[in-house]
């Protein structure tokens, strides 16, 4: 009996056990019931983006709720600062967008995972915001903004003058950080405006210092003493002096070396290796009776500009006896042969023209020594003419002495060259009626009476050029002439046009000129003239039509007149002008300027001037200008 009831008790207590666990179990089972229904079927609870809260909201509520908020924010424009600028950078110029709808999609969808939905009932959950990001688009801001910041390093450099090397160092360069700029766009992207430093980072020059102190180093041992050259059985010696005028530096790879011009080295040598070698000379043309004829090359023997480089250089830092380079004697083939030279079409007269101007001795020497310089002048197919290349330099070494300019304001004054405008007008005029394509012409500032009014030109060495091009399929042959009071050119090749014509617009936009007046001892007196706007067309014909025009526009400031001494009081006698005229606007007696070409023109001395005229002083003279050929550009196309 007693057995029963201790059975009867277990299983009692067994099915209490039982209860229990059932009961814990269904209760469990509502929980999780409880929070399946609690979290629902839109955004988990507790779902946060940059801040914004969305949790529990239906999909539709939390796009609207991170439009508004998230989305404006990142549609206004970011602020980026480095090295002192500020750029405004537009979110979508730069290809970022917030995506509203994909970010709610990655807080969507139901977890059955029952410490997930506590997790996100009790808690929060931070959503990582989805960017878009085009990168092109995004490349494409990070570029504009690097243009503005990037600026490249400086390197060391060599300079060479009178035997002497100065070194002058490099400096460091600058450069936008692309990566991590482009990453702080898209991290500011749902951020507050605040302005943001762009990362910038230092570009060191390729040639270091301790380099650099190296190759300037080698440059002074390398002009220190002489290099015997030896060809066959001949020598000769080039000069320190020859050396430093040959030799260079340049930046290869992480180094400053040495580059040895040899056709240099070549001129030092001229002669001094008698008997090794023979002088060549390319083909030419000479004019006979009106004709170019061709006059025909030479071929030369001498030592190869290249080797002679080569070995010069590898020489440089030795120190004597070991500065001595043995170089081979090769024939010298000319640039242009005789049957090149026959095969350039150079047959007949292009143009030919006369610029007149009065006589000074300056004049005749500066214009004379420009017109000797472009005779000779032999333009390939498709060469480029300048005229300041052509010219030199305008220095007393170069065979030019002191005349008269217009400088600022149209005032004259006195510099080295003055007059050669005259000899550039010229050749620009024949240029234009040869037919021969426009590069680069500059007008004078102002107005000169003796020159065709929009078919003239200036020159300034350094700032300005006067270019042309022979843009036919044939040679162009320059020879010029001088006299006193005149400068001749004429042009040679095959014409390709029938006829070239210029004509002249009337004078527009007439600005008149002022008065000024000057009481200081150097002042150079001088008449106005009012300032104007032409236009010249230069008219192509072929077979009696017009084939094609171009129009040169020129606009010409008005230039001062200049009275010598103190400005009157009202009612006072006005100062007397300079006694010295100037550039008026009637023109002189007789014509300045052809405007077009005779089309059987009396040929022209192809003689060169006399390559030794009478020096002229180049002290300055007496402020006695006569009219002025040189100006400063004319603003204008």
């Amino acid at each position: 009996m007693a057995e029963h009831r201790r059975l009867m008790t277990m299983s009692a207590a067994g099915n209490r056990t039982k209860l229990i666990i059932v009961g814990a179990f269904a209760a469990l089972a509502l929980v999780y019931v409880a929070l399946i229904v609690l979290s629902g079927g839109g955004v988990r609870h507790g779902s946060v983006v940059s801040g914004v809260s969305i949790g529990g909201m239906s999909t539709a509520d939390a796009v609207a709720t991170l439009d508004s908020t998230l989305g404006k924010l990142s549609r206004r424009p970011i602020k980026l600062e480095a090295v002192g600028k500020e750029f405004v950078v537009k979110p979508k110029d730069a290809g970022l967008a917030f995506d509203a709808k994909a970010t709610v999609a990655s807080a969507t969808g139901r977890t059955f995972n029952p410490i997930a939905m506590v997790a996100d009932l009790l808690g929060n959950s931070e959503i990582e915001p989805v960017v878009v990001v085009d990168e092109p688009a995004l490349s494409g801001q990070i570029s504009g903004i690097s243009l503005a910041i990037d600026r490249p390093a400086t390197e060391p450099t060599i300079t060479i003058k009178n035997r002497t090397a100065k070194l002058k160092p490099g400096k460091n360069g600058r450069a936008l950080d692309v990566e991590a700029t482009s990453a702080q766009l898209v991290d500011a992207l749902l951020a507050e405006r605040v302005p943001i430093t762009a990362t910038v980072v230092k570009v060191p020059p390729l040639v270091s210092e301790a380099s650099a102190e190296e190759s300037a180093a080698l440059a002074r041992s390398a002009m220190a003493n002489p290099i015997t050259v030896t060809a066959g059985d001949a020598s000769a010696k080039l000069k320190p002096k020859a050396i430093a005028r040959a030799l260079s530096f340049t930046v290869v790879d992480d180094t400053l070396t040495p580059q040895v011009d040899g056709l240099v080295l070549q001129r030092a040598l001229d002669g001094k290796l008698a008997g090794a070698e023979v002088p060549g000379r390319d083909a030419s043309f000479k004019i006979v009776r009106g004709k170019p004829i061709v006059v025909p090359s030479v071929v030369g023997k001498g030592v190869s500009d290249t080797e002679l480089a080569t070995a010069v250089v590898a020489v440089l830092g030795n120190e004597p006896p070991d500065r001595k380079v043995t170089v081979t004697m090769a024939v010298r083939e000319p640039e242009v042969t005789t049957e090149q030279a026959r095969a350039l079409g150079v047959t007949e007269q292009l143009s030919t023209f006369t610029q007149n101007f009065p006589y000074a001795a300056y004049r005749v020497q500066n214009i004379g020594q420009a017109a000797r310089n472009v005779n000779g002048t032999l333009l390939l197919p498709g060469q480029t003419f300048s005229m300041n290349d052509a010219m030199k330099e305008r220095t007393e070494k170069n065979g030019y002495t002191v005349g008269f300019v217009v400088g600022a304001g149209g005032v004259f004054a006195e510099d080295l060259g003055g007059g050669v405008s005259a000899a550039t007008t010229t050749v620009w005029t024949g240029a234009f009626f040869a037919g021969l394509e426009r590069v680069s012409t500059q007008a004078h500032s102002i107005y000169i009476s003796r020159y065709q009014p929009g078919l003239e030109a200036t020159v300034a060495w350094g700032l300005f050029d006067m270019k042309f091009k022979n843009d036919t399929p044939n040679g162009v042959f320059i020879t010029t002439a001088m006299t006193n009071t005149s400068m001749t050119v004429t042009f040679w090749g095959t014409k390709v046009y029938d006829e070239i014509k210029a004509e002249f617009g009337p004078k527009e936009d007439i600005v008149p000129f002022t008065t000024i007046f000057d009481k200081s001892d150097t002042c150079l007196g001088q008449s106005g003239m009012d300032g104007f706007t032409i236009d010249v067309d230069r008219v192509f014909m072929l077979d009696g039509k017009e084939a094609k025009r171009e129009t040169i526009t020129t606009h010409y400031r008005p230039a001062p007149e200049v009275k010598c001494g103190k400005k009157p009081k009202p009612g006072e006698e006005q100062g007397k002008p300079g006694s010295n005229k100037t550039p008026t606007a009637q023109p002189d007696s007789a014509p300045a300027v052809v405007v077009k070409p005779d089309p059987t023109p009396t040929p022209q001395s192809t003689k060169k001037p006399d390559p030794t005229p009478t020096p002229q002083s180049t002290k300055k003279p007496k402020p006695t200008p006569p009219p002025v050929e040189d100006a400063a550009p004319a603003p204008g196309r």
